[in-house]
C-alpha cells in the first residue's frame, strides 16, 4: 500500500494512476489520522518552497509525518519540490525545511547555462545514478526523465546523493538517507521509466 500525500500541493491523481495500471494499491492522506497505517508514503511537491512547506504545516500533518519517518522509519520519497522540503531550507524563501536530511536547496546560476531559454530547467535530461541504488534497478542506462524546477538540492553529506545530472552544473537528481529518498524529476510525467521508478521505491 502506498500512502500519497493530499497536502493541496502535487498531482495526486497522476501517481495513483501510475500504480492503477502497475497493480498496487494506494491510499490518499488528508489528515494526520489518514496516516495512522501507512507502510509507504509520497510527498509530492510543485510550485515555490514556502508556498508549499506552509500549505503542510497547516494540514495537520507534519508532527505524524515526522513521528513516522524519524521514529518508525517509514519509506518516503520526495517529488520535486516534495524533496527539496526535505532540506534544511532553500534559496526560494524564508520557511525553514522538514530538515530531514542535510542540505541546501540553491538557485541554479544562469551564466553558467548553455541553453537559450535558462530557467527554469524544463524538459527531459539524463539521471546517472552513482551507485547500483534499488530505486534505479533497470534504469542504469538510457533512462531520462522529466524536469521543471530553477532550485537543486546540494547535499552537505556526500554519500547521499544517489543520481546525478548536469543542466550547467553538475547536481543531485536523487538522494537518499536511511528511509528517506527524495528525486528532483517527475515521474509521474516521465513515461516507462517513470513509472519503473515508482515500481521500485514500492519494492524497497
Amino acid at each position: 500500500m502506498i500512502t500519497l500525500i493530499d497536502y493541496g500541493v502535487g498531482n495526486i491523481f497522476a501517481f495513483q494512476n501510475v500504480y492503477k495500471r502497475l497493480n498496487i494499491p494506494t491510499k490518499i492522506a488528508k489528515t494526520a489520522a489518514d496516516l495512522d497505517d501507512a507502510q509507504k508514503l509520497i510527498l509530492p511537491g510543485v510550485g515555490a518552497f514556502d508556498y508549499a512547506m506552509g500549505q503542510l504545516n497547516a494540514s495537520g500533518m507534519r508532527q505524524k509525518l515526522d513521528e513516522l519517518v524519524l521514529e518508525k522509519n517509514i519509506p518516503i520519497i520526495g517529488i520535486c519540490v516534495g524533496m527539496q522540503m526535505m532540506g534544511n531550507r532553500s534559496d526560494e524563501g524564508n520557511s525553514e525545511g522538514l530538515k530531514w536530511i542535510d542540505a541546501d536547496i540553491l538557485k541554479f546560476d544562469e551564466s553558467l547555462i548553455q541553453q537559450r531559454t535558462k530557467l527554469p530547467h524544463m524538459g527531459w535530461n539524463d539521471v546517472s545514478p552513482i551507485t547500483g541504488h534499488p530505486l534505479f534497478k533497470e534504469l542504469e542506462k538510457d533512462a531520462i526523465f522529466y524536469f521543471l524546477h530553477s532550485y537543486f538540492f546540494k547535499c552537505n553529506i556526500p554519500a547521499n546523493s544517489i543520481a546525478i545530472s548536469d543542466y550547467g552544473i553538475s547536481f543531485t537528481s536523487a538522494v537518499n538517507s536511511n528511509n528517506i529518498y527524495g528525486i528532483q524529476f517527475h515521474p509521474e510525467k516521465s513515461h516507462q521509466y517513470g513509472e519503473k521508478l515508482l515500481h521500485n521505491f514500492a519494492q524497497l
